[in-house]
Formats: C-alpha cells, sequence, structure tokens
C-alpha cells in the first residue's frame, strides 16, 4: 500500500523550512518515529520523524529544498497494519449514506432551500479580513484564471500588504467564473474580487447530518451584498487557554500563521472549545484594539530599495536564511517599539577569575568548562531577586506589569547560521558547576544544529558576551518581551584607587539596557 508522507505541523508559526539532511534512502525499511529528514526553520534545526512503518519507495525532497507544512516528502510502501488502521474510516464513511438516512434527510433539505447560495448558485468572493490593521493589499500574483475549478482553501490571489505577501483561499468549492481585478492592483477588505459558480456540494453541506467542518465553509456565502462582510468585534474580554494542543482545521491554523497570531492563544466557540476562522478574526481585532490603546508603534520596518551597487563595481549577494530573516525581523520590532536606555559600568572581578581558575578542573570532570559567562547566569539571579522588575515584563495592553518567580536566563550565541538564544531555565536550582555544565552543552548544540524549540523559549533576561571579539563597550538590544539585557566586554587590567592607592585589578566592562517604561 503506497502512502505519501507529508509534513507535519512544526510548531507556532513555523510554515515552512529548508532541508539539511535527508537520512533515509530508497529501499529502507523504516519504523515509526524513525527520523527521515532534518529540517531548517527560522527558529531551530528539527528532525522530522514518520508516523508509519514500512519500505520508502520513493524521497520526493533533496538537500537544500525549500518545503513547506502538507507538502509530501517521501512516499512509502507501507505495512499491512497501516490498512487496518484505516479500515474503521471507510466504515465511518459508509455510515453517512445508509438508505435509512437519506429519508430524514429529504425533508429537512426543503428546508435547507433559504440557506443555499442561490438559485443560480453563483457567489461573489469578496477580501476577508487579513489581520491586526491591514485593511488593504496590492495584487502581486492571480493563482487561477475564469474556468479553473477550485477546491476549498485553494488559493485564489497574492496579496501584498504593509506587514507580509499573503495568500487569500476559496471558501467555496466551484469554477471560476469571473475575474475583476487584475496584476498590482490595490484591493480592500470586503472588496469583490471574483465570481464563482458554486458546486452542489455547498448546498449539502447545509443538512442536517453533518459535521462543523464541513458545514463552516458555507457560512460566508450566507451574506447579502447589503450586509458587512464580517460581524462587529465581540466587546468581552478574551481569555488566553492553558497550554493544549488547539482544536482547529490545516486552513484555520495556516489563517492564524499568515497573520501572526499563536493559534494556540485563540479561545474557540464551537463545540468542544473548536476554533474558527472567525473566531481567529476576532481575536486579531481584539488584540489589536489592546494594542492601540496603549503600545508603543515604532516605525514599520518596511524595507527600501537599494541602489544598484554593481554599477560601481564588483558585487557578490548571499540570500538571507530563515533564521536571519526571523532575527532581523524580531530586532527591527524590538528596537522600535522598547524604548532603550543603556548604563554602563564597570565591575571588579579579580576575586570571580580566582574562583573560577580555583574550580575550573571541577567542571572539567563533569564535561564542562567553568567560564565568567557561567558565573554571571548565577550572579544574574540574584540581582533579578533583588530587583525584581527586570525579572518582568510589561503588558500595556492589559496595564499590568507581569511580575515572574521563575529565574530563566537566555544565552545569546552568535553561529554561523545566525543569532541564537538558548536558555537556561531553573537557575535557582542550580549551582555553578551545574550551569558551566549545561551552557557547554547547549553552546555545542547550537553550534551543530541540535537546539530544539524548547531549548530557546522561556527566557526572562539574556546575557550577551561579546568578550571574545574585544572591544570596551557596545549596545546590546532587549529581546522582547524581556525589559532588559546585560552586554559583557572583554576584562583587562586596570588600576584601581583602593586604599588611598593605586592597585592592578582585572574589570569587566559591563553594559545594561533596559525598557524605560
Amino acid at each position: 500500500m503506497s502512502i505519501e508522507i507529508k509534513l507535519p505541523e512544526l510548531g507556532d508559526n513555523i510554515d515552512s523550512g529548508t532541508v539539511v539532511s535527508v537520512f533515509v534512502s530508497e529501499g529502507d525499511t523504516i519504523e515509526q518515529e524513525q527520523a527521515l529528514i532534518e529540517l531548517e526553520t527560522d527558529k531551530a534545526v528539527i528532525e522530522v520523524p514518520t508516523d508509519l512503518a514500512g519500505v520508502v519507495k520513493k524521497i520526493l525532497v533533496k538537500n537544500g529544498d525549500e518545503i513547506k507544512i502538507g507538502q509530501a516528502i517521501i512516499e512509502i510502501d507501507a505495512n499491512g497494519q497501516i490498512e487496518k488502521v484505516e479500515k474503521p474510516k471507510v466504515e465511518e464513511s459508509k455510515t453517512e449514506s445508509p438508505a435509512e438516512e437519506i429519508k430524514p434527510e429529504a425533508e429537512p433539505l426543503e428546508k435547507a432551500a433559504p440557506v443555499q447560495i442561490s438559485e443560480t448558485n453563483v457567489v461573489d468572493f469578496k477580501i476577508p479580513n487579513m489581520g491586526d490593521n491591514v485593511d488593504s493589499g496590492t495584487v502581486t500574483s492571480l493563482l487561477v484564471k475564469v474556468g479553473d475549478s477550485v477546491e476549498v482553501d485553494q488559493g485564489l490571489v497574492e496579496l501584498e500588504t504593509d506587514k507580509a505577501v499573503i495568500e487569500i483561499p476559496s471558501d467555496v468549492k466551484g469554477v471560476i467564473k469571473e475575474i475583476l481585478i487584475k496584476g498590482d492592483d490595490t484591493v480592500s477588505v470586503g472588496q469583490k474580487i471574483m465570481v464563482i459558480e458554486a458546486s452542489q456540494q455547498i448546498t449539502a453541506a447545509s443538512t442536517p447530518g453533518k459535521t462543523e467542518e464541513q458545514i463552516q465553509p458555507v457560512q460566508p456565502v450566507k451574506q447579502t451584498a447589503s450586509e458587512p462582510v464580517h460581524d462587529p468585534v465581540d466587546q468581552k474580554v478574551l481569555e488566553a487557554p492553558s497550554n493544549r494542543i488547539a482544536p482547529a482545521s490545516p486552513s484555520v491554523r495556516r489563517f492564524a500563521r499568515e497573520i501572526g497570531l499563536d493559534i494556540h492563544e485563540v479561545p474557540g466557540t464551537g463545540p468542544g472549545g473548536r476554533i474558527s476562522v472567525e473566531d481567529v478574526k476576532t481575536f486579531s481585532k481584539l488584540r489589536h484594539r489592546q494594542k492601540s490603546a496603549g503600545q508603543v508603534v515604532g516605525a514599520s520596518g518596511q524595507a527600501i530599495a537599494l541602489p544598484d551597487f554593481s554599477k560601481y563595481g564588483e558585487i557578490e549577494k548571499e540570500a538571507l536564511n530563515k533564521l536571519r530573516q526571523t532575527a532581523a525581523k524580531n530586532l527591527s520590532y524590538a528596537w522600535s517599539s522598547i524604548p532603550h536606555v543603556t548604563q554602563f559600568d564597570k565591575a571588579d572581578i579579580s576575586n570571580l577569575e580566582k574562583l573560577r581558575k580555583a574550580n575550573g578542573k571541577k567542571a572539567e570532570t563533569r564535561g564542562g568548562k567553568l567560564t565568567m559567562t557561567a558565573i554571571l547566569v548565577k550572579v544574574i539571579e540574584a540581582a533579578l531577586r533583588k530587583f525584581p522588575a527586570f525579572n518582568a515584563s510589561l503588558d500595556l495592553a492589559n496595564n499590568e506589569i507581569i511580575y515572574k518567580k521563575y529565574f530563566n536566563i537566555g544565552i545569546a550565541v552568535d553561529t554561523p547560521r545566525g543569532l541564537l538564544v538558548p536558555v537556561i531555565k531553573d537557575v535557582e536550582k542550580k549551582n555553578i558547576i551545574d550551569i558551566a555544565v549545561e551552557l557547554s552543552e547547549i553552546s555545542g548544540k547550537a553550534r551543530d544544529k541540535k537546539l530544539g524549540l524548547d531549548d530557546m523559549q522561556g527566557g526572562n533576561f539574556t546575557i550577551s558576551n561579546l568578550g571574545g571579539i574585544g572591544g570596551t563597550g557596545f549596545t546590546p538590544i532587549v529581546n522582547s518581551p524581556e525589559v532588559a539585557i546585560l552586554g559583557v566586554s572583554r576584562a583587562e587590567m586596570q588600576p584601581k584607587y583602593i586604599d588611598c592607592e593605586f592597585q592592578a585589578r582585572l574589570m569587566m566592562p559591563l553594559v545594561l539596557s533596559y525598557d524605560h517604561r
């Protein structure tokens, strides 16, 4: 039995990645949970396992390929046990069409007539809500032409907004009858852009006995020309649910990713907390209202076209990988949205250096290296206990300061792929040797591209140590939503006036950037 293995959901706001390694070959026998490929995303390098066992029939990707969620990566000849797993699904689908179930639907079908699309089955497709403060966009690509058949969630047009390039999907199945826009047109939310002749399956979706997932695509079709495209925003305060797997269809997850929302934060209003597109839109509007009420608005961050440098001499271009692209966006956002103050000082670390050298062997016997950064992690824990405002996050949407009672310290690591910030968690439960060993481990994982998403989440405060490249100081950028970051430069011997005389002391330049608010 031939089955395609597709790229699964990888995490919040991750919709694609670059293939770094393919671990299997055609003809290989694979087991469940065996890693198939290694994928580099904008957050980490991830191994993608299989949920099926069988024999590799065909490999559909190669090193360097850019692949998206849901794309087929490997075709396998599955073991017989897979057929047993799928058998109940076949029986389930048959239960929807026995004669005794069709008869009761005949009468409700007449009652459902008012929610049919129209007598001619023609649907006006309009631009849906595209997210926070996005009310228009420029057409960059038309993905269909007149006469094409389209499926639900199939992309119709690609729009460039001031935030991102977004693919607008169809919410009905049918045939394109008319296209009312062209490339480079500017279109607004609610504007009619296409006419679609919907298939009869849309009417059937409104009959009893179907699941809510089948009914949902019909809902936008019920609107008439005089109705608003979207319901007004609910005024109630939406609370983010606890950590769980968000109950949402792939199309809803994709829509949330495209407008920059974490699907796990969206409260669902459907049965069992199921999340619909409307839930995502409502939550997005609420977030925008909250941000507008108090958050500092920074620069737009839009790229400005550069001149043609090749006119002046030889040049070489290198594409930014996903990690560097994400770092650029995050740093631009942090710099423009957080009013920074940067304070400089020097610390006498003469005694700390003696402590480091005296205990270096203990760390080495456990596989680590006792560095000044490891000592600083423990020092910062003590400082955060004394000054809890630095172990906090500012929530202007709710006019609150969130004080954290735990101590997770991020360490900025420069790698050939870009800047990473792995996090040492629960520092209060570890001694300096424990931290030194863990710091060596995460530094190695960062170099070997083995850091997972969990390794880089949950930080409260960040250290950036540039002592290795020299210099007397620099201005680190606060790692939002944290409120402060400590920059460390190279220590050197300097004269220090102590007890009425100058003494040679090892002085380390320290720079603290923090949120002025």
